[in-house]
């Protein structure tokens, strides 16, 4: 796309089914072209972060409504809602949400991370043989976007891990030969009554962050995305890597979520939250103010 000329962007959804039909070199244009930030931490070093690779991994549920997220159009109503906050530094999420959103030039100076391994299905029997399904680091660096994200489920009752350990580690090395930041997301986890589990003591935590942040041949790009648990202050203490806390299904109130993030943001090494359902999908879907609210919290 010539320097003079202005991204065209999309005006609306039909606009955008229009050039995924007729244009789709067009997204790559645009997402050549997407003015991103000199630095992926602003001067505060803190980070907000809106996640939205769930459905990507048939996760659409938030709460008690299990199909919360299958509208993708009231999805991207929604992100674009969070994403007009100028408290929101950014996106994680999986190609198809990226540039749509990149599309309706709504991640213009934001930060973007694509989310790298979503072939492990909730509920699938192969669940914990994470795949690698969508970004690969080559992807990440030519739709100009700042990191991939990765789940990294271990569990030592499911041969599967051996694989997405295998594919994290290469991830990290890939991303950091880029000099991409690799945002890897880990649980210790287990098979219980059918489903998978993950343990969400502080030792567990502490166990999954010792394994995930030695993984590649460099951990110079690696940051982790972690759960807030009972004594956060343990689980920091195990790592020096920079770390964003992870939002997960809402099972508590607001009010409450807000207050147990408000105490681990102020730990060492914590820089930020990355939340996708809680935000999104809060219980008076007031987006703008939850999102607000957290991006008070962070900043």
């Amino acid at each position: 796309m010539p320097e003079d000329t202005a991204p065209a962007f999309a005006r609306d959804y039909a606009e955008v089914s229009h050039v995924r039909a007729f244009e789709p070199a067009r997204i790559a244009e645009l997402s050549r072209a997407r003015r991103r930030r000199e630095q992926v931490l602003p001067a505060d070093g803190r980070l907000m972060i809106v996640a939205a690779d769930h459905p990507a991994r048939g996760a659409n549920g938030v709460g008690g409504r299990p199909m919360a997220m299958a509208s993708r159009t009231e999805l991207l109503d929604r992100l674009r809602t969070a994403l007009a906050d100028p408290g929101v530094d950014g996106l994680l999420g999986s190609a198809d949400v990226i540039e749509d959103l990149t599309l309706l030039g709504a991640l213009e100076g934001k930060v973007v991370f694509g989310s790298m391994n979503r072939g492990g299905l909730q509920g699938a029997a192969f669940e914990l043989d994470d795949r690698f399904t969508g970004y690969d680091a080559r992807s990440i660096a030519e739709a100009n976007l700042d990191g991939g994200k990765f789940l990294t489920r271990i569990a030592l009752d499911d041969p599967g891990t051996l694989p997405t350990l295998t594919a994290s580690a290469d991830a990290i090395s890939d991303l950091a030969a880029h000099r991409l930041i690799a945002m890897v997301e880990p649980f210790w986890s287990r098979h219980e009554g059918g489903k998978v589990v993950h343990d969400l003591s502080a030792d567990g935590v502490i166990k999954s962050v010792n394994v995930a942040q030695a993984l590649g041949r460099t951990t110079a790009y690696t940051w982790l995305k972690l759960p807030v648990v009972e004594e956060m202050e343990r689980v920091m203490e195990a790592t020096t890597l920079p770390t964003v806390l992870l939002g997960g299904d809402p099972t508590t109130s607001p009010e409450e979520t807000f207050a147990t993030w408000r105490k681990a943001l102020a730990l060492p090494s914590v820089r930020g939250l990355t939340v996708g359902r809680t935000l999104l999908y809060p219980p008076d879907d007031d987006v703008a103010a939850a999102v607000r609210t957290a991006a008070s919290l962070v900043h």
